[in-house]
């Protein structure tokens, strides 16, 4: 039987390098409205609800990740419900430029970028009732149009979102994280049979794979859209530093730590990880630290 990571395990926080702390802090504050949770040493945490969601370290000067790099290609923030959607997009739209908008059938998405050009997905999930799945099992997806008419008409009365004031809701999260990886059969190698997810949609024609642990449409997200064996980004560019998984309990942690660990790869303790969290890390195929994670 092939290992399975619990179903319940999901993404807790990014960890990033910025270019420019103060003005990244106040573009996640003041464009997505995230608040600032705390501070350790170089790194600021931000999130919503009192979770954190992005933690951020200054590396001054940094240059934009280059795009034939592995790495991050954009982690998605997922909001409560489609009302948050519609009101995230009035504010992004006052404050800043959007990149796209896209309805994905299990899920209706925006794209933005941040000052240092870091990815981000703010979304909402349609119903699990209204999934639905190809013969194959895997979960019907594809990249349409968003139907910003349809999105807006969700607020009613409510046309505008003003105010330095606006915060993201209580119950907002990282959703997912889709990742640049040199090659998708490594990927597939690592996060299905290594991590023990399961492989939700296979969109590998077009160079991309999703992974999720359970039955959600994806947690992880593997493309070769930076090129095959794209190196991994300079020490001087901006960059993802790690992300995690938080686990349900320590049963679940031990679990995939011991099977990592029989299969050869290197998991070591988690020294940073987040106050009230404890856990490893392990590293994927193209080097990305992964931090498994339980909540002391």
């Amino acid at each position: 039987m092939r290992f399975r990571i619990s179903p319940e395990a999901r993404p807790g926080w990014v960890r990033l390098t910025v270019s420019d702390l103060e003005r990244s802090i106040r573009f996640y504050r003041l464009v997505l409205g995230m608040s600032v949770i705390g501070e350790k040493g170089e790194e600021v945490r931000l999130g919503a609800g009192g979770e954190t969601l992005v933690v951020l370290k200054e590396h001054p000067g940094a240059s934009p990740k280059p795009r034939n790099a592995t790495g991050l290609y954009h982690f998605a923030v997922l909001l409560p419900s489609r009302r948050d959607l519609a009101r995230a997009y009035l504010r992004i739209l006052e404050r800043w430029a959007l990149d796209g908008a896209s309805d994905h059938l299990v899920s209706e998405a925006l794209y933005l970028s941040d000052p240092d050009g870091h990815g981000i997905e703010v979304y909402a999930d349609r119903p699990r009732s209204l999934w639905r799945r190809l013969p194959t099992g895997e979960l019907s997806m594809a990249t349409l149009p968003l139907d910003l008419r349809s999105l807006l008409r969700e607020l009613g009365e409510e046309a505008e979102v003003h105010g330095d004031d606006y915060r993201l809701p209580s119950g907002t999260r990282i959703g997912h994280v889709h990742l640049h990886v040199s090659r998708l059969e490594r990927a597939r190698a690592f996060y299905l049979d290594s991590l023990g997810m399961n492989l939700t949609f296979d969109w590998s024609t077009y160079g991309a794979l999703f992974f999720a642990a359970g039955d959600y449409h994806h947690h992880v997200g593997a493309n070769v859209w930076a090129g095959i064996d794209a190196p991994r980004p300079p020490k001087g560019s901006v960059q993802l530093l790690s992300y995690s998984l938080v686990l349900p309990d320590v049963e679940s942690l031990e679990a995939v730590v011991a099977h990592l660990r029989s299969i050869g790869h290197e998991v070591v303790e988690d020294a940073e990880t987040l106050e009230g969290f404890e856990g490893f890390v392990v590293r994927d195929q193209d080097g990305n630290a992964v931090e498994l994670v339980v909540r002391r």
